[in-house]
C-alpha cells in the first residue's frame, strides 16, 4: 500500500477533503492530510484566494515541501484545485512516486520548474467545462509528464464543477462522476511500479 500526502484546494480542508481520506484510508493507504490554513476554511473562492495571496503561493510551496520531508521517498502527490499546484512542487523537489492532480494542473514554468521529475506518472481529472481550468494547461503537463519518459493519464468528466468530488459543495458535486473518479484514483494510487 502507498503513503499519501494529500493537499487541499485554495478552500482549505473541507468535508471533501476529509472524505478523500477516508477513501484511501479505507483502501488501506497510509494518508497525510496537509493542512497549510491550519483549520481555516472557506465557502467563498474569491475570499480564500485573497486568504492564498496574502500568505504568498512561494510560501505556500514552501511549506507543502517542508510538510512531507519526513515521508518516504514512494511518496503518492495528490492535490485538489490549488493543491495540485502543491503535488506538483513537492514532486519537482523530492522523490515521489506518482502524482494526482484533481482540477489542478498547472504548467510547470508558473511554478518555477523546468521538467516534471523522470519516471513519475501522473492522473489528471476535471471536468468539461470547468471555470477555473487554464487553457493549454492539461496539454502542457501531460506534455511535461511525457517528455519524462512517463505515462499521463487525463480523465474528463461531464458537467461544470471544479470541486466535484465534494458533496458539501452542492452545486459543484457530481456523485457519479466522483464514483468514476474514485475508481481511477484508487486503480493508480495502488498500481505497481514498475522498475
Amino acid at each position: 500500500m502507498s503513503t499519501v500526502a494529500l493537499f487541499h484546494s485554495v478552500l482549505g480542508v473541507r468535508e471533501g477533503v476529509r472524505l478523500a481520506a477516508e477513501r484511501l484510508r479505507a483502501a488501506g493507504h497510509t494518508v497525510h492530510v496537509i493542512d497549510q490554513y491550519d483549520g481555516r476554511v472557506f465557502d467563498s473562492y474569491d475570499e480564500a484566494s485573497a486568504y492564498a495571496e496574502g500568505v504568498g503561493y512561494p510560501a505556500l510551496m514552501s511549506s507543502a515541501l517542508a510538510a512531507v520531508e519526513d515521508l518516504p521517498d514512494d511518496l503518492v502527490v495528490m492535490g485538489f484545485s490549488n493543491g495540485g499546484g502543491m503535488a506538483t512542487y513537492v514532486a519537482g523537489n523530492r522523490p515521489v512516486s506518482r502524482a494526482v492532480l484533481c482540477s489542478g494542473a498547472l504548467p510547470l514554468e508558473m511554478i518555477g520548474q523546468d521538467h516534471w521529475p523522470r519516471g513519475v506518472p501522473a492522473q489528471l481529472h476535471y471536468t468539461l467545462h470547468d471555470p477555473f481550468r487554464r487553457p493549454g494547461s492539461v496539454e502542457s503537463v501531460l506534455r511535461s509528464v511525457a517528455e519524462a519518459g512517463a505515462v499521463g493519464e487525463f480523465l474528463q468528466y461531464p458537467g461544470a464543477g471544479h470541486l466535484f468530488t465534494d458533496p458539501s459543495l452542492p452545486e459543484e458535486f457530481d456523485g457519479a462522476a466522483a464514483e468514476v473518479f474514485w475508481d481511477a484514483v484508487l486503480r493508480f494510487v495502488g498500481a505497481k511500479i514498475r522498475s
